[in-house]
């Protein structure tokens, strides 16, 4: 079990706090881009071999995980499912090492990855719906 919240200062809760918002930004900006341009995505991800339904898939883990982080609700769920995204991501789609940007794709994947680990070792924090809820339950 996490440490109680209440024991945890106002800057450990400002740093999760941040951090989530932070992590969540590029799941939930990525999301909105797909949908936006479903179209060019999908016809991109088939030129990899990627199906249609993996694209629906992937917007709605970008999306309902991003916001759920952000806002602090299912935080250590939704860390974990988003670091496994971006572990996948990195083996599955950036090996071309050759490439530099690959690389990059690569290495910043395995980052937000283990960052997502510690989020989801962490736990949202003080200011996150999750504290609310454990709140409300003990009181």
């Amino acid at each position: 079990m996490a440490e109680a919240v209440s024991t945890r200062p106002a800057f450990q809760n400002l740093v999760l706090l941040t951090g989530r918002l932070l992590l969540a930004w590029i799941f939930v900006h990525e999301g909105v881009f797909l949908v936006v341009n479903f179209g060019a995505a999908s016809a991109t991800m088939a030129k990899a071999g990627i199906p249609a339904f993996a694209l629906i898939l992937t917007i709605v883990l970008q999306l309902s995980a991003g916001i759920a982080i952000a806002v602090g609700w299912q935080t250590r769920l939704g860390a974990a499912a988003l670091g496994l995204f971006c572990l996948a991501t990195a083996v599955l789609l950036h090996t071309n090492f050759a490439i530099r940007n690959e690389l990059l794709h690569f290495e910043k994947d395995l980052a937000i990855s283990g960052g997502m680990w510690v989020l989801m070792l962490c736990g949202a924090g003080g200011w996150s719906v999750d504290n609310i809820r454990r709140a409300e339950r003990s009181a």
